[in-house]
């Protein structure tokens, strides 16, 4: 395991049993990201890098019963804290790196990711590997609860034009990864980029 991986997998570790109680105001925001996705009844959707399954309620909602619902993460903790939560009701949790997903080519419709973007250790690469498993005309939805300039003030740094979700560096990645971004948002309260994927 790459040391990028690790680096990942302590962070998350070290907070995935408190991570839902220090923000418990996400959900709407997320129900919105989903929504704007435009899935329907039966689709297949992976919520890669789902932690501890905050989108899999609205995930499994929009495509209903006959839909599949896949959260996919990098560390064992925040899938154990999904479980605790009762998310894996809403849908499959698999232990799983964005960077060698273990699911067929074409598998899914949709690909939600939120928070995703920025602890991706080769972008481009990685987001190669989400269209992988995208069919043709299928969706990317890069989400996060809060918009670029919150997150940074939270976290106490300043918001450079080089930051990879600022759109002018965000287009011509997903660009290079086989991504037409359809949509961008960043606001106070979140931040959506939309892509769809070309052939």
């Amino acid at each position: 395991m790459s040391d990028d991986h690790t680096r990942v997998q302590e962070f998350f570790t070290a907070r995935a049993a408190d991570w839902d109680s220090r923000f418990p105001d996400d959900g709407p925001a997320y129900a919105a990201a989903v929504a704007e996705l435009g899935l329907r009844e039966g689709d297949r959707v992976l919520d890669a890098g789902c932690g501890t399954g905050r989108a899999l309620p609205p995930l499994r909602a929009a495509v209903g019963a006959s839909g599949v619902v896949v959260g996919a993460d990098l560390t064992l903790a925040m899938l154990e804290a999904a479980l605790r939560a009762g998310r894996d009701r809403d849908g499959r949790l698999v232990l799983a790196d964005v960077a060698a997903l273990p699911f067929g080519s074409e598998s899914f419709d949709a690909v939600f990711a939120a928070g995703l973007v920025a602890h991706l250790p080769h972008p481009a690469e990685n987001l190669r590997e989400l269209r992988r498993v995208v069919r043709p005309g299928g969706s990317l939805a890069l989400f996060h609860p809060i918009g670029r300039a919150a997150l940074a003030a939270r976290q106490g740094r300043r918001l450079t034009p080089d930051d990879l979700r600022a759109e002018p560096s965000l287009r011509p990645l997903l660009a290079g990864a086989g991504w037409r971004m359809t949509s961008y948002a960043d606001e106070d309260a979140r931040f959506l980029a939309l892509a769809v994927r070309e052939d």
